[in-house]
């Protein structure tokens, strides 16, 4: 436990802190989340959508440091990767 006052109040302001990057955090993975299942579920169109608050959610915590700005990229391009590749049509391994 803090003893000073600068240390009790810096206990105080870490503790708001976490609480909102928890928040936060998990709103960005519900997110990511709801572009994998619309993607699942074969609904395309949703999932572009829900692709483009993803990718706001997770620039905007990247450059807030919620989490490293690569991580944010990559789950990005993984994102978008999954969605084309759900778009296009299947092709035979004969058609190359």
């Amino acid at each position: 436990m803090p003893n000073t006052k600068s240390a009790k109040k810096r206990l105080r302001q870490n503790v708001f802190r976490r609480l909102r990057n928890r928040s936060a955090r998990s709103s960005l993975r519900t997110q990511v989340r709801k572009v994998r299942e619309a993607v699942a579920g074969g609904q395309l169109e949703e999932a572009e959508k829900q692709f483009q608050v993803a990718s706001k959610k997770l620039d905007q915590a990247g450059a807030k440091r919620l989490i490293h700005p690569n991580t944010a990229s990559r789950l990005k391009s993984r994102l978008s990767h999954l969605i084309h590749t759900h778009k296009r049509p299947a092709q035979s391994p004969g058609s190359m």
